[in-house]
């Protein structure tokens, strides 16, 4: 199985990344990219999953159709992933659904397989938790729109995490591989990488996955760039790299069997005592990078 997959290595059709649980060989998790031009458009059937539409750059008209009527949102999106907060649109599964865009752009599709169908909403740019987490050279920003605890999805979950260049993020490493409640949950995770460049020169990073002794014994030392994924079905995962003068962006998606729908982590033991260090240093101050728009 390969983990981890260039840009243009996952493109399927319309999708310059087509993930899927077929595709991934596990059970839950799916991330499908949509590159439209101006005026494009583009209908799918959501299925047995549960989606979000994330506007990368360019804003979208986003429809959904089912027995229970017919929703339309307007999403304003945003001119990149580096310049702000995004609105985003959620789609039941069992619908039939369009987005369409005036002017062109890339839009994320998040999803997971489901068995409750919730209904069709819109998510303003203005709910959307900008959380700091960790200090000094682990600083990070995480845009938590599709967080448990945040917004509600059956089985989805799904944060944008922005790392400052030369910072270190998913860091300590940690894993979720493990039915242990109340400390520890079964997610399989997407990483989906974007880089700010530095005059037209593209950025890029390092992704690590290390063997948990749990399922596959995931073990990836990836070099990452622009438009690139990385599967983690299980394992330690973590850090994050982004080489200096290049801010990293990536998109988490996360998704799993269990009944509860929750972010339950377990750090790794050789490096866990980093957390203990935070409270003793400042957090970069190069964040936040924005922060959402007020309502």
């Amino acid at each position: 199985m390969t983990y981890h997959l260039p840009a243009g290595k996952a493109l399927d059709g319309p999708y310059v990344v087509d993930v899927t649980p077929e595709k991934a060989g596990w059970g839950y998790s799916s991330l499908k990219v949509l590159q439209l031009p101006p005026g494009g458009s583009h209908t799918f059937e959501t299925g047995d999953s549960e989606w979000i539409v994330l506007p990368l750059n360019g804003g979208c008209t986003v429809e959904a159709t089912d027995d229970f009527g017919h929703d339309i949102f307007q999403l304003a999106g945003r001119e990149g992933v580096f310049s702000g907060v995004t609105d985003f649109a959620y789609l039941p599964r069992d619908s039939h659904a369009a987005v369409s865009s005036a002017e062109g752009g890339r839009f994320a599709l998040t999803g997971a397989r489901c068995s409750r169908r919730l209904p069709a909403r819109y998510g303003p740019a203005s709910s959307v938790p900008v959380e700091l987490r960790g200090t000094g050279n682990s600083s990070r920003q995480v845009n938590n729109f599709g967080a448990a605890g945040v917004f509600e999805c059956d089985k989805l979950i799904a944060v944008e995490v922005i790392t400052p260049g030369g910072n270190w993020s998913s860091f300590p490493p940690h894993k979720h591989d493990e039915h242990r409640p109340g400390e520890e949950s079964v997610l399989e995770e997407i990483y989906y990488f974007e880089f700010a460049d530095h005059e037209g020169i593209p950025g890029l990073g390092y992704q690590r996955v290390s063997p948990s002794g749990h399922g596959r014994n995931t073990d990836v030392l990836a070099e990452v760039r622009g438009g690139d994924v990385v599967l983690i079905p299980d394992g330690w995962h973590g850090p994050s790299m982004a080489v200096p003068g290049h801010h990293m962006y990536y998109l988490n998606v996360m998704a799993g069997p269990e009944a509860e729908r929750a972010w339950l982590i377990c750090d790794h033991p050789d490096h866990a005592w980093v957390r203990g260090t935070w409270p003793d240093q400042p957090v970069d101050p190069r964040l936040p990078l924005y922060t959402a728009p007020s309502q």
